[in-house]
């Protein structure tokens, strides 16, 4: 298992598109993606439980994962974080 600590830069947050972009972008990956945030366990694959989160700009989060190919699920998460997924 692997983790990170990142800050939501995006102006509106994780709303629906930058959401069902980070959700695409990890869905790729065979290890489990899980976002801490709240003290809540996000599954960071479903873009519905990411919206329902409600993440604001702003806020910090902590990125895990756990599984065959985890450091590169999180280097592939934290740049989607850090180019402002889209926007």
């Amino acid at each position: 298992m692997v983790s990170q600590k990142i800050t939501i830069n995006n102006p509106q947050g994780l709303h629906m598109r930058p959401a069902g972009v980070f959700a695409k972008g990890v869905a790729k990956f065979e290890s489990d993606v899980t976002i801490h945030f709240n003290g809540k366990a996000i599954n960071a694959k479903s873009l519905l439980n990411i919206i329902g989160a409600c993440i604001k700009c702003g806020a910090e989060i902590e990125l895990e994962c756990n599984g065959p190919d985890e450091e590169e699920a999180l280097k592939t998460a934290v740049e989607m974080i850090e180019s402002g997924l889209g926007e």
